[in-house]
């Protein structure tokens, strides 16, 4: 029995059983890497290891599964379908795939989609050689002069949404209704806001994530975009000064309202009004926010999930909060990311040089 090193979405684990009565294993890490010979009994101790191999591998390939975030996962496997049907109808090779493939691939996409995902879908293209063992097409000078031209032709600049800010949230939060759904909607938008939480943050939340004590409430992250390995990260939600737009109230009357014992903090509702057990998705936390700007007279296509988080940082600024002050809040590595939120928040300040100009 011979089961050779394969290039599928497994990655590269093999079981060789030789014809004497030595076993060969080899999980190729590398690929090409020399197998494993193991001197073992010729009959049970073989099947026997050979199971155990095969067990250890499938929990193998859940490890390197679990070191790209499910998101992720899902928008390179449908970049890698896009790219597969699109080699397939011209009948070419995706794997391994020609510089010139790729060049002309991306060519097709400029134009027609945002450069942010024609750039998502060469890193997809790439991971999957990689993890295929083959070079990857994408460090090839003809692809990346490609890529540099149709950013410096169609721009770079990202889709901003519009930012949540302090007056808007209470705009949004003023006339919610005095239901199930709308004590759990205010408690989302104050607390999404006030954490300056990611949605994806906000949908994993626990009931044991959530420590009320006296200057506020302790919110464990127990995994996010900059934490992947799961080290975990608490950041603190402090009383609010009115009480109608206190994070602290609202998560606490929300949660009273909890009659169950499930784990997830923010739920579905039944069609009765009354709340499920099961978790909301990070999608419904983006149609909440539109729905509440729309109801806010906001238009709605302007803002997202990310406006909660945007709208902490760039409030904060406004009202004089340091970087180190935003970044321990939104827990931002990057300074300039941060900066930018600043600069929205600090737009029409005193210091403005139109100011000065006597208009």
């Amino acid at each position: 029995m011979t089961r050779a090193n394969s290039t599928n979405d497994k990655g590269y684990f093999s079981l060789v059983d030789t014809a004497g009565p030595r076993l060969v294993a080899s999980w190729a890490v590398t690929p090409g890497a020399a197998p494993l010979p193991l001197a073992l009994a010729p009959a049970l101790a073989r099947e026997q290891v050979l199971a155990e191999f095969e067990e250890l591998a499938d929990e193998a390939r859940a490890y390197v599964g679990a070191t790209r975030a499910g998101s992720t996962r899902r928008a390179y496997a449908s970049d890698w379908r896009h790219f597969l049907d699109w080699c397939g109808s011209r009948h070419l090779t995706a794997l391994p795939g020609l510089p010139e493939t790729v060049a002309l691939y991306i060519t097709h996409l400029a134009g027609e989609r945002r450069v942010a995902t024609v750039q998502r879908r060469l890193a997809a293209i790439s991971q999957v050689h990689q993890d295929a063992g083959h070079p990857t097409p994408t460090e090839d000078r003809l692809v990346r002069k490609t890529m540099s031209g149709i950013r410096r032709t169609h721009g770079t600049a990202p889709r901003r949404k519009s930012a949540t800010r302090t007056t808007l949230l209470r705009e949004m939060v003023h006339d919610l209704p005095a239901t199930t759904e709308g004590a759990r909607d205010r408690a989302l938008l104050l607390m999404g806001f006030a954490g300056a939480f990611r949605r994806s943050e906000l949908v994993a939340l626990d009931r044991g994530d959530v420590v009320f004590d006296p200057d506020g409430v302790r919110v464990t992250i127990r995994v996010s975009k900059t934490d992947q390995e799961g080290a975990g990260q608490i950041v603190g939600l402090p009383y609010g000064e009115h009480p109608e737009t206190c994070p602290v109230r609202a998560l606490r009357a929300w949660l009273a309202l909890l009659e169950d014992d499930a784990p997830a903090v923010f739920r579905r509702m039944s069609k009765w009004g009354t709340a499920c057990r099961s978790r909301l998705t990070a999608q419904s936390v983006a149609l909440i926010v539109k729905r509440r700007a729309e109801a806010a007279g906001q238009d709605p296509r302007l803002f997202a999930g990310h406006s909660l988080r945007a709208g902490l940082a760039t409030s904060a600024a406004a009202g004089g909060a340091t970087e180190r002050d935003i970044m321990q809040q939104t827990r931002h590595r990057s300074v300039a990311m941060v900066r930018r939120y600043i600069r929205d928040g600090e737009l029409f300040h005193k210091g403005n040089a139109a100011r000065f100009t006597g208009l």
